[in-house]
């Protein structure tokens, strides 16, 4: 069953245009003809390192899937944790950055990090029963916030 925050990317990909189909109905991939996302301004220092942290999440989901594949439910857990979920706000200095988000962004972020927490929960637990899909179907809701947040907001 999918929430109404999984399904926050594509509605905002529909409201965008960006979702168009080709005559076979299939999604197209060409980008929207114009950039309609809101521009976020940092100061440098801080845009910096919220690009730094992005790259960081990126290569967390990475090995997040790695350690899936291999079977290492609890290494998978414990890099989504430290690296995405709600411990990992201290480290990546979010009480200093959010104060320059729009408060949708920091919605979309907020709900990225908590969704993380869940996701590091469910691979536990699919350590333990051997059953992945609600590991799996948590570790797409961690990646429809960032699809959400990269659709609807960009650095200047």
């Amino acid at each position: 069953m999918r929430t109404a925050s999984s399904l926050a990317p594509l509605m905002f990909m529909v409201a965008a245009g960006c979702a168009a189909t080709d005559h076979a109905g299939h999604a197209s991939h060409e980008p929207p003809a114009a950039d309609g996302r809101v521009a976020v301004a940092f100061p440098e220092p801080l845009r910096t390192h919220t690009l730094a942290n992005m790259r960081d999440h990126l290569l967390a989901l990475q090995e997040i899937q790695r350690a899936l594949a291999g079977g290492a439910y609890d290494r998978a857990a414990e890099v989504a944790e430290t690296r995405l979920g709600m411990t990992s706000l201290r480290a990546h200095g979010a009480h200093d950055v959010a104060k320059f988000m729009p408060e949708g962004m920091q919605a979309i972020g907020t709900a990225m990090h908590r969704s993380a927490s869940r996701f590091a929960v469910a691979a536990a637990d699919a350590g333990v029963s051997g059953d992945t899909r609600k590991a799996l179907g948590a570790l797409a809701d961690v990646t429809a916030q960032c699809v959400a947040c990269h659709a609807a907001y960009r650095m200047k």
